[in-house]
């Protein structure tokens, strides 16, 4: 009677995922046992075993032999990248594993889109490297969607379909559309952030599901433009490493799908976080990275990841690259045509182009000594523009309007009025991002102490921002 097989535990490390996986496509195509699949791919019973219980390395060129033989679609070549890809890179199969649990590492993975040769990725830390060296030599640092689908997905079992259908790739576009819409009213915390989760968890959950080939193209690019939302609404709570795994999932997806125009936006999306957190340099090099092959692009699509450029070099208080990369966005924003623009894209219309430019501005007119009436106007345009749907990007450019009056300290107490008519705004929201806007708008107004106007409004602003 043979022994029973070692229960499996796929949410302990990548090494035991990759090795559940591995069981059950040999399960599904026989059931095979060790040492049958072990014949067919050249290797001994004892060392597949091994591997799905994770205490043995897996190299590339089994996991390509055990896809071929299990007839799996690719699905352990992919994730081999992941799981094995950078600490495991050259080494054979091997009946040991490392002591203890790795991180995942992230690995460099060509897309199909760019379709480049192979590179050699430069070597040293990314802050030694040359930005535009890098952007000439690497490829796009995302990893494939059946690679992350352990980062976003939980433990406990979840309710998927045995086969991909036109309903559920309708299922995630209604997702998207949802939670873009009440990310923007609202911000991206509170029950937005709850909604959002459980949505890319699905969504990712649906990957490794069998799936028509003519609806996998489908599939992704919703799976892709959900991850984008998601992101955008976990970067608006903060939750940035939630945020960056939404994002890479996105690009990943919409590189395998060939759409360019969903893969603009996610860099887009990734430029202006890294923007956020003070990483400008690699917010440009994103920014960059959605500009390849910037004709198969719209001119509002070139319009905003150049926004994103101007952003970057805004915070570097590179003044002439600033200026340039905002001439570069008006030329191509003048260029707009909305009929020709995918629907997700209708967001960035005249008053967003303003608000976004005027953030580049702001950093030069406040911390560069720079005329501030170009930014200052681009924002009141941005306010009267943004409708109430948009209510967070209008109370944004309302408190960065505010805080670049009491900045340069011209007219504070207009300045007040400003600011209290944006937290009319910001209380109705959930966003991280704003708040962080209002704490600096109370810094600036405490360069004016003397002024009883000011000391209110920092109260209200602190009070705002405690709720």
């Amino acid at each position: 009677m043979p022994r029973p097989e070692k229960q499996l535990t796929p949410d302990a490390s990548p090494r035991d995922w990759f090795g559940h996986e591995l069981r059950t496509w040999r399960k599904k195509r026989g059931p095979l046992t060790h040492a049958e699949l072990g014949a067919k791919v050249q290797v001994s019973g004892s060392l597949i075993e091994k591997i799905e219980k994770g205490t043995a390395t897996c190299s590339k060129d089994l996991a390509d032999r055990l896809d071929e033989v299990l007839q799996t679609g690719g699905v352990l070549t992919r994730a081999w990248g992941m799981v094995f890809g950078q600490t495991e890179n050259g080494r054979p199969e091997t009946e040991s594993a490392p002591p203890g649990r790795a991180e995942v590492p992230v690995q460099v993975h060509e897309g199909s889109i760019l379709d480049r040769g192979s590179t050699t990725p430069p070597s040293g830390s990314p802050a030694s490297v040359d930005r535009r060296a890098f952007l000439a030599t690497s490829g796009l640092a995302v990893i494939a969607p059946i690679d992350l689908v352990h980062l976003v997905t939980p433990a406990a079992p979840r309710e998927t379909p045995t086969q991909i259908r036109p309903r559920e790739i309708r299922q995630v576009k209604s997702l998207a559309d949802v939670i873009h819409r009440q990310d923007n009213e609202y911000g991206g915390g509170g029950a937005v952030r709850e909604l959002a989760r459980g949505a890319i968890m699905w969504g990712a959950s649906l990957l490794p599901v069998p799936c028509p080939e003519s609806l996998r193209p489908e599939l992704l690019s919703s799976i892709a433009r959900l991850g984008i939302v998601v992101g955008a609404s976990q970067f608006d709570a903060y939750a940035h490493d939630d945020a960056r795994v939404s994002f890479r999932l996105a690009a990943e997806c919409a590189e395998e799908a060939g759409e360019w125009h969903l893969r603009a936006k996610t860099y887009s999306f990734m430029a202006r976080q890294e923007i956020w957190v003070g990483d400008p340099d690699s917010g440009l090099t994103h920014a960059e990275k959605g500009l390849v092959r910037s004709d198969r692009l719209t001119a509002t699509e070139r319009a905003m990841l150049h926004t994103a450029r101007a952003r970057a070099f805004g915070k570097m208080r590179d003044v002439a690259n600033t200026l340039r990369a905002v001439g570069e966005a008006d030329a191509a924003f003048e260029q707009s045509d909305p009929a020709q623009d995918p629907p997700w894209m209708a967001y960035y219309d005249y008053a967003q182009h303003h608000g976004d430019t005027a953030h580049a501005l702001f950093d030069l007119a406040v911390h560069a000594d720079q005329d501030p009436g170009q930014a200052a106007r681009r924002f009141e345009i941005a306010v009267k523009g943004h409708a109430n749907a948009f209510a967070r990007s209008r109370a944004i450019s309302e408190t960065k309007l505010a805080s670049l009056v009491m900045a340069r300290g011209d007219d504070p107490r207009h300045a007040v009025v400003l600011g209290h008519r944006a937290l009319d705004d910001v209380g109705k929201l959930t966003s991280c991002r704003a708040a962080e806007d209002l704490r600096e708008l109370a810094r600036y107004a405490g360069r004016h102490r003397n002024i009883p106007e000011a000391s209110d409004l920092r109260e209200r602003i602190a009070a705002t921002v405690r709720a």
